[in-house]
């Protein structure tokens, strides 16, 4: 007895040490998950999963071993086995073998955490239908992650992986894969035997090349490539057959890509090093809508640009262009031309003197030049754009409408005047106006009559002059802005762009905004946003969400700068089950 006396020690901080204790989930949550199948642990500050999870549909639950009467709603032998999990926005470094304990899973989410490896365990979750990972610091995936047949989702974007395995093909019911914002530097063989994807991104990494498996993808729609190093786009990629939407942005492409995929109708190749357009490219481009070839450096249009017979959008801002063919105002279904930040010299005088013939015996009549009039004739005749801004005017004068009476037009700017409504002649381009700018205005309200605009796409109220400070300033103290979101806009459902930056909007109504299957960009930033409700997540269409300046406290700011991707799996995660 003497010897353990004499090797005691007391510890005099021993009442104010805390225990390491393993994180446990309240007994409410794991039976509520034991009947719903659903368990949401996100954003809880978790380091490491607790064993309780693992084992939710093992252990028979405490009430039971204490011989508790059970009533009809609370009869644990009938449990549901747990089908979704989602531990997203932890701090979660490591994942158990233990999750082989949850075989029925269907969803894992385990996005924005610490995870840098993941266990092989994985690959005995045989149901899995969802695995979402990004946003940890993930080097690689586990072999085993592939043999999952009934994989529908795999989402790895902001990782650290410089490669893919490959037996990444054996995911034969994979129909999305995103690897975006990695450090791949080649793609698996065995891509091309994903027989079921629709959509592959492949933005931010360093790729330098795309391989020819590629053109085995039958079934995708959307593949993004940009933010890459690719001198060249493959040929063979014309074989995919299902593919509308090519993204091949900030790379180092010096030709436009001759791709006569019979689907293509979005090509999105601005920010690269593209000189000139050869009319064999133009050529293969039989379905094309959207064209983007902004911040290039072409230095002039060939006339076959008419063969884009199907193009209702070109951009052409920021190239090196400084004369126009006059062949582009025979394209049928132009809507919108961009060329802004082009040394444009004049137009040509061919150019301005096309029009179509009063009768048969009647040849082209000469237009006036633009600079000698106060409305844009050409604009308006050519480019389908009637524009009256910078005038500081408080109304529309008549004689810009009428000078567009019986045209098509498409484009609208009225901005930087002091318009305190919408005009109400807008209204004679129902059928045909897709874009309005009417930004830097002194608008308080949003006119009804906005749902009749039938073609309406983008829509932009900004106040965006910060060069003028004063008047910006001015113009927020007489309350020349809108303190909510315009009631309207939720029932023009052909939105695709709303741009409602630097206002006082309070709030949005994410149950209206989902209705709007259109809707890929929005601009909520620098208003007075006390809160973003979760289900804002459920607008997938969202391309890019801008939610900065806003006073809410979550999404945390790290999750907001992380782009659009992050701030709605996010907003998904907190979505009460």
């Amino acid at each position: 007895m003497s010897r353990f006396k004499k090797t005691a020690k007391v510890d005099s901080l021993a009442g104010f040490r805390t225990e390491k204790t393993e994180p446990v989930v309240p007994n409410g949550l794991i039976n509520a998950a034991r009947k719903s199948g659903q368990l949401n642990l996100s954003g809880r500050g978790l380091t490491e999963v607790p064993q309780n999870v693992y084992r939710l549909n093992i252990d028979t639950p405490e009430e039971a071993q204490q011989n508790v009467s059970f009533g009809a709603s609370d009869r644990w032998w009938e449990q549901t086995d747990l089908t979704k999990l989602l531990l997203s926005s932890n701090q979660l470094t490591h994942l158990s073998d233990d999750i082989r304990l949850l075989p029925a899973l269907t969803t894992l989410d385990l996005h924005d955490n610490q995870l840098k490896s993941l266990p092989g365990a994985l690959g005995e979750l045989l149901e899995l239908q969802q695995l979402r990972l990004s946003h940890n610091q993930l080097t690689s995936v586990p072999v085993e992650v592939c043999t999952l047949k009934n994989l529908r989702s795999l989402t790895l974007q902001q990782n650290q992986m410089e490669s893919l395995p490959e037996e990444l093909g054996q995911l034969e019911n994979l129909t999305e894969l995103d690897v975006s914002n990695n450090h791949l530097t080649a793609l698996p063989s065995t891509l091309g035997h994903l027989s079921c994807l629709q959509k592959l991104n492949l933005n931010h990494n360093k790729l330098s090349s795309l391989p020819d498996s590629l053109a085995q993808l039958k079934n995708v729609k959307l593949l993004d490539c940009s933010n890459n190093q690719l001198t060249d786009i493959p040929v063979s990629l014309s074989e995919m057959l299902a593919l509308e939407q090519l993204y091949l942005r900030h790379n180092k492409l010096r030709l436009l890509p001759q791709l006569p995929a019979p689907s293509l109708k979005e090509l999105y190749v601005g920010n690269n090093q593209i000189e000139q357009l050869e009319a064999e490219q133009l050529s293969s481009l039989t379905a094309i809508s959207l064209l983007e070839l902004r911040d290039n450096k072409i230095k002039s249009l060939p006339e076959q640009i008419t063969l884009l017979s199907t193009l209702t959008r070109l951009d052409l801002t920021n190239n090196d262009i400084t004369t126009l063919p006059a062949s582009l105002g025979l394209l049928p279904n132009l809507k919108m031309l961009l060329l802004e930040g082009n040394p444009m010299r004049g137009i040509r005088r061919d150019l301005l003197t096309v029009k179509e013939p009063d009768g048969p015996d009647e040849g082209p009549t000469a237009m006036t030049l633009p600079s000698q009039a106060r409305v844009n004739i050409h604009n308006i005749k050519t480019l389908k754009l009637l524009q009256f801004s910078e005038k500081q005017a408080d109304q529309v004068p008549d004689e810009v409408f009428d000078a567009a009476a019986d045209q098509a037009i498409s484009n609208v700017n009225f901005s930087k005047n002091r318009l305190s409504n919408i005009p109400p002649r807008l209204m004679e381009f129902h059928s045909s106006v897709s874009d309005i700018n009417l930004g830097f205005n002194r608008l308080t309200c949003c006119s009804p009559d906005v749902c009749k605009l039938l073609q309406l796409m983008h829509i932009d109220f900004r106040y965006t002059d910060y060069d003028s400070v004063c008047l910006l300033l001015l113009l927020r103290r007489a309350n020349y802005c809108f303190r909510t979101f315009p009631d309207i806009l939720y029932e023009v459902v052909s939105l695709e762009t709303v741009l409602l930056g630097n206002n006082q909007v309070g709030g949005v109504d994410p149950g209206r905004l989902i209705k709007l299957v259109n809707l890929s960009t929005l601009d909520l930033s620098n208003n007075d946003l006390l809160n973003i409700p979760p289900e804002l997540g459920l607008c997938t269409t969202l391309r890019c969400l801008s939610l900065e300046g806003n006073p809410f406290r979550t999404p945390r700011a790290a999750i907001v700068a992380k782009g659009t991707d992050a701030v709605l799996e996010y907003l998904r995660s907190r979505i009460p089950t």
